[in-house]
């Protein structure tokens, strides 16, 4: 990459300071950062265009407060087409009347009915260039387990009204948790029916794993194609995210519910693995990249970075190494950790020395060094204390891909796919480890990437009868993304007695309702390709009773 494309991608990258990174690695980001910019001087826009054409968003509910999300988007600057970093400015500036140094105040309402009469909160939030003409504003005050409905204006423009809910008080029992869990949404392989199912269910929150955008193409599979290359830069991976919450199903998805959610690789690039992609690229460079892709998350989505006060502060969208992972609670009912798989971790073991990334190898002895990780040892033990410290019915982990062990037996050893965790065994085993010393049960996994509804038994020694099951798995499979072909599933269903379920040839979601009972799961799909206006049917369904690990079918 060309210095002047570095220095573009890093923008104004606060100081790596005390990120684990070495010392070399350090020293070359924050050398090569970039001054941020000075103060921006309000004005009012002038919309020649709806600013409002990604939508609106809520997500982290908690019991006094939710997170309000919007980006000022006047429409893309070349439809159907890739536009500059220079291009979408000029549009911007076109639409809005609204220059790179200028910022423009962006107002709320909050109402606790949905014929909006009863307002009971509003307030202003400040965006600006630097920070995408993103908005996220953190409504405090509100009461406990209810509906609201929001909406922005901007000028004279005014956004469609979204819906949200507040969590329940941490020490109340309540009745019941439905949550939608999904992951793995290539805007290019398939239409976003799951997602306009899901705006139509009675949910508690969408509970997304990962994958909500993908960096990279595959001919083979497009039904409709992504706007320009592999995004490298901020200003490319704003345009990636603006292409996919121009999808009309999403946003309805988006503005039905409160959102819950982690990330993947395909937010930045497929299996990178902490500072290092596939291509082995110098970690400074990479983690430029990664930065970027992290900023432009963070400025589409409902979330914001975990111990960040300041929602207005530039600096904070722009951090190397932005928390995510977080706990969450339903009352008395459960709790929900969703974990990072990607920031932390160790580099895939028996690693091609020319191509590195996840790969399919056979009796790779580097899978089990103890010092490798999935989660790196900070997140390792917050978990830990997590589940030791747990008191409710259900102990939720929503991490982004299948834990269960998913290797093939042939006749010279057992092949793994090494990106997964069965190339993380002793992180595994430390995980679930970490469940058995707490001396909690009703622990249910979540998760996704592997394009595929799973059912599964977790034990400390994978597929081992005399090792017993001490936690359930559910694993999603993909919106759109393609799914293996059943010949390979076939042989890990044979090699794997501990799925109890597994099919990779439909699309859609995971229906969840957690009760004081049971953890009941709908996997909810539509065949290969997901067409637009396809109906979604239930494949399969399968339940964990409350103190009785393991799933069963219902």
């Amino acid at each position: 990459m060309q210095r002047r494309r570095f220095l573009q991608s890093m923008g104004s990258l606060s100081a790596p300071v005390g990120l684990g990174l070495t010392p070399a690695v350090a020293q070359a980001l924050a050398a090569m950062r970039m001054p941020p910019q000075a103060a921006a001087q309000l004005a009012t826009p002038v919309w020649q265009a709806d600013p409002f054409a990604l939508g609106v968003a809520s997500g982290e509910p908690r019991p006094d407060s939710v997170l309000l999300w919007t980006r000022l988007y006047p429409g893309p600057a070349l439809p159907g087409q890739s536009a500059t970093a220079r291009q979408q400015q000029v549009h911007f500036q076109e639409k809005s009347g609204l220059s790179a140094l200028q910022s423009c105040k962006v107002s709320y309402e909050v109402y606790s009915d949905e014929a909006l009469s009863k307002r009971v909160a509003t307030g202003e939030f400040m965006t600006h260039a630097q920070r995408g003409w993103s908005v996220h504003a953190r409504v405090v005050g509100l009461k406990p387990d209810r509906h609201y409905w929001y909406r922005f204006q901007c000028g004279q423009a005014q956004s469609p009204v979204g819906r949200t809910r507040t969590a329940p008080l941490a020490q109340v029992a309540v009745p019941r948790l439905r949550l939608a869990l999904a992951a793995c949404q290539h805007y290019e392989q398939g239409h976003y029916a799951a997602h306009a199912d899901m705006a139509r269910q009675d949910l508690d929150l969408v509970l997304f794993v990962g994958d909500y955008i993908y960096e990279s193409s595959n001919p083979n599979y497009r039904i409709r194609p992504h706007t320009g290359g592999v995004p490298r830069t901020l200003p490319e991976y704003r345009e990636r995210h603006a292409l996919y919450k121009l999808d009309a199903e999403l946003r309805a998805n988006h503005a039905a519910h409160p959102w819950v959610c982690t990330w993947d690789d395909h937010e930045v690039d497929n299996d990178y693995a902490g500072d290092q992609d596939r291509a082995y690229t110098d970690p400074g460079v990479f983690l430029a990249r990664r930065a970027a892709a992290y900023q432009a998350y963070f400025e589409h989505m409902p979330v914001w970075p975990v111990g960040v006060d300041d929602l207005t502060a530039v600096g904070a969208i722009q951090t190397a190494s932005p928390r995510i992972h977080q706990h969450w609670t339903w009352g008395q009912l459960a709790d929900l950790w969703t974990l990072d798989c990607r920031q932390y971790r160790s580099p895939q073991p028996c690693r091609d020395p020319i191509k590195g990334g996840g790969r399919v190898v056979l009796n790779c002895s580097e899978r089990d060094e103890p010092a490798r990780t999935m989660l790196g040892q900070a997140q390792e033990d917050w978990l830990a204390k997590g589940l030791a410290d747990s008191r409710r019915q259900w102990r939720l982990l929503a991490q982004s891909t299948q834990i269960s062990s998913t290797g093939i037996d042939t006749p010279v050893g057992r092949t793994i796919y090494t990106d997964g965790w069965d190339g993380y065994a002793a992180a595994r085993q430390r995980l679930l480890q970490a469940v058995v010393n707490a001396g909690v049960d009703n622990v249910v996994a979540l998760g996704g990437d592997v394009h595929q509804n799973v059912a599964a038994q977790l034990r400390l020694v994978p597929n081992d009868p005399q090792s017993p099951v001490v936690a359930s798995e559910f694993v999603t499979t993909s919106v759109t993304s393609r799914g293996m072909s059943e010949f390979a599933l076939s042989r890990i269903r044979t090699s794997n007695p501990d799925i109890a379920h597994a099919r990779s040839d439909e699309r859609g979601y995971t229906w969840l309702e957690v009760t004081p009972q049971r953890v009941l799961a709908r996997f909810q799909t539509t065949p290969f390709p997901a067409q637009a206006g396809a109906a979604l049917s239930t494949q399969a369904s399968f339940q964990v009773l409350s103190g009785q690990a393991g799933v069963v079918s219902v």
